[in-house]
Formats: C-alpha cells, structure tokens, sequence
C-alpha cells in the first residue's frame, strides 16, 4: 500500500495542526538608513518604500513602526564626511550615535543593533584601513573597537560587526568588557559572502568601493567548508549572535549553521533579495505577500532563529490589516 501523506493536508485546521515551522513579529529586525541633515526623506530608488530618513524625520517613522509591533531596530548611518580612515564611524557625535541617543530618549522600547564597519564612512569605500590597495586586517580592528564601544556608550543594545575582518570579534569583546560593557552581546556578521544580492544597499547606503572589490575579506561562495571555520572563530572569541548573509541563496548554510551551534543564528534576507521581489511584484508577475512569507518560512525552517529583513514593515502591516496570518 502507499503512503497517504496527503491525509494531514485535508483542510486549514489540519494543516495549522500539524505545521512545525512558525514565525511571529518578535524574530525579525527591521533595518533603518540615517542620514546626516536635516529634512531629509528620501526613497531609495533600488529599494521601492525604503527610505534615508535625518533624525529629525525619524519620529513618524518609529511611531508607526511601534504601532506594528515592531520591536528591534538596525541602524545604518551616512555621514556628510567621509575620510581615509572612516573617522565619523567612531566619532561620539556621529550620525549613528546621534540616532541611537533619540530613539532610546523618545522610543526607548526599541531594542536597537548598530552595524559596526567603515565602509559607509571610509572615502575609499572598502571595510577597513587600506595599506596600498588592501584592508590591513590588524591595524583596522583597533578602529572597529572603537567604533562598537562609541555606539554602546550611545545606548545601542547590541552591535553588529559587518566588516569581516579576522578577530574581530576578540577586538570589541576585549574593547568592551575593559570599558564596563560586559554585558552588551555581539552580533556577528560570521558568514558574509562577496555577494551581488548587496547591490541596491550600496546605493541606500553610498557604500560602493572606489576601486576593486571586497573579495579578499568577504568570503567566495565557491567554498562550501570555510563557514564552518569563521563560525568556530566567531563563537570561541565571544560572538552572542551568528549571522549569515545573505539568506535565500544560502539556505544550505544556515542549515548547517543551525545544526551545529548553539548560539542564535540571524539571517539576513538582503537588499537584493527584497529589490527582485518588489520589482517582480510591481509588474504583476508575482503575489508579494504569498512570495514574501513563502520566502520568511524558508528562511525559518533552514534554522533561522532571527531575520533581518527589509520586508518586516510590509509583513507587520498584512498581519494588523488581516491580511495574513502568521
């Protein structure tokens, strides 16, 4: 006799039953881009209803977002000035800093993740402090410290390394337990692939290097054994969270992820990723929200505990409105 599976798929109730994959509004993380200025409300032309906002925007914006339900935020920032060792990135005045001080004095119910790298704040636009036309790993993590501890003594909740640098997760744990945040966790950007999903970001963000590309840091997805290595690395420096980015062209890896450590894993549903869905959706080849949620479930039953992901607005809505059920 054959098996009949679809005996447990007969009608709503049963599937809503036996279904083992859930999500709600309190595993996603919904990025934000801070620009330096004043007025400022600008769509990013790549990233359709994403917006650089200046703090002085940013009110409506975190109202609305806490009427959805929105709890955790991730900062990004664009400063006026842009040098050779990204300065703005660790100065106490920054853009970031200055955005994290208004949200926890007028939102403090925001949990708030602060990207800690340069390449927003670096004129030539790579992660790092260059030494001819490469990032100097060693001398660029004194600068990532000093960024993480700048942002934290601003209030954030949790900073997030993006740069991929080596050790740099020992660097800000060692930067902060010395200056008194022992207790402020790390959100590591462990397996960051040089991907092209990242492209419409770098227009949000003005993040795009000036030369070359960010291949002998970011890691070559051709590889299918060096995660492994950077997950090791990142847990036994300190890291309280592992992220890996981007996420639907690596389900495989967050399985993996998943399976074989214990901290929480985060997975980035990247700039990319959000930009081929709207575009798709704006031209009526596909339905947003069932291809969204399908996209979420994925990313879940890979392993994800936690999702980053432009589309967090949009599922909050559909979920308010009655729209969708999760």
């Amino acid at each position: 006799m054959f098996t009949r599976t679809r005996r447990l798929r007969q009608n709503g109730i049963l599937r809503e039953m036996v279904r083992n994959v859930t999500i709600n509004l309190d595993q996603f993380i919904y990025p934000i881009f801070v620009e330096e200025g004043t007025n400022i409300k600008e769509e990013i032309p790549s990233m359709p209803n994403q917006y650089r906002y200046s703090i002085d925007t940013l009110s409506e914006e975190l109202k609305e977002l806490k009427d959805l339900g929105i709890k955790s935020l991730l900062l990004f920032g664009i400063p006026k000035i842009k040098d050779e060792v990204g300065s703005e990135a660790y100065n106490d005045n920054g853009i970031v800093q200055e955005a994290v001080r208004y949200i926890k004095k007028n939102f403090p119910e925001f949990l708030i993740v602060t990207d800690v790298c340069m390449c927003e704040y670096t004129s030539h636009g790579h992660c790092g402090i260059l030494n001819g036309n490469d990032v100097n790993n060693d001398v660029t993590l004194n600068y990532l410290a000093k960024i993480a501890v700048s942002h934290v003594k601003a209030g954030a909740d949790i900073v997030a390394p993006s740069d991929m640098m080596d050790g740099r997760i020992q660097a800000i744990r060692e930067a902060l337990d010395k200056n008194g945040y022992i207790n402020t966790p790390i959100m590591a950007y462990s397996v960051k692939y040089a991907s092209s999903y990242y492209g419409p970001f770098r227009d949000a963000a003005d993040s795009a290097p000036s030369f070359g590309d960010r291949k002998t840091y970011q890691m070559d997805f051709r590889n299918s054994k060096d995660y492994k290595r950077e997950v090791i690395a990142d847990t036994e420096e300190g890291a309280d969270f592992i992220m890996v980015k981007p996420a639907l062209p690596y389900l495989d890896v967050i399985k993996v992820v998943s399976e074989e450590t214990n901290l929480p894993v985060v997975a980035y549903n990247v700039s990319g990723e959000y930009s081929m869905v709207k575009a798709a959706s704006l031209n009526g080849w596909v339905d947003e929200k069932k291809i969204v949620m399908e996209n979420m479930y994925a990313i879940r039953r890979a392993g994800a505990d936690i999702i980053i992901s432009y589309h967090t607005k949009d599922i909050a809505k559909w979920v308010q409105n009655g729209e969708i059920k999760l």
